[in-house]
C-alpha cells in the first residue's frame, strides 16, 4: 500500500511540475497566443481532475502508514475542487472581458495554489524517506 502511495505522490508531484511549468510554457512558445490560450482552457480542467484524483488516491493508500501525509494529500484534493470549479471560470471570464488586472490577480492566485500543492506533495515525498 505504501509503495502505491509513493508512486502516486511522485506522479502527482512530477505531473504538477511538468504540466504547470513545462506544458503551459511550451504551448505559448510554439502556438499563436489565441490558439495556446484556447488549448490551455481545454487542458487545465483535465489537469485539475488529475490532481484531485491522484492526490485523493495517494491519501487513501498512505492513510494506514502515515495519517499526516494522508491529511496533506487530502487537502490538495479538497482545495483543488474550488480552484477548478470557481477560480478557473473566473479567470476565463476576466480574460474574456478584457479585465487584465482582475485576470492577473486571479491567475496569480491559481499559480500560488499550484505552487503550494507542489511544495506539499514534495514534502510528502520527503516523508517517505524517513
Amino acid at each position: 500500500m505504501e509503495s502505491v502511495a509513493l508512486l502516486l505522490t511522485a506522479a502527482l508531484f512530477g505531473g504538477m511540475v511538468l504540466y504547470s511549468a513545462g506544458f503551459a510554457g511550451f504551448l505559448f512558445s510554439v502556438l499563436p497566443p489565441d490558439t495556446a490560450g484556447s488549448s490551455i482552457r481545454r487542458a487545465f480542467p483535465v489537469f485539475y481532475l488529475l490532481v484531485i484524483g491522484t492526490s485523493l488516491l495517494a491519501a487513501v493508500f498512505v492513510w494506514a502508514s502515515d495519517v499526516w501525509s494522508a491529511f496533506w494529500l487530502g487537502l490538495i484534493a479538497v482545495s483543488t475542487v474550488p480552484t477548478r470549479q470557481l477560480l478557473m471560470p473566473a479567470i476565463n471570464q476576466a480574460s474574456d472581458a478584457g479585465q487584465k488586472r482582475k485576470f492577473g490577480v486571479l491567475h496569480g492566485l491559481s499559480v500560488l495554489i499550484t505552487l503550494a500543492h507542489i511544495v506539499i506533495s514534495g514534502w510528502v515525498l520527503v516523508r517517505f524517506l524517513s
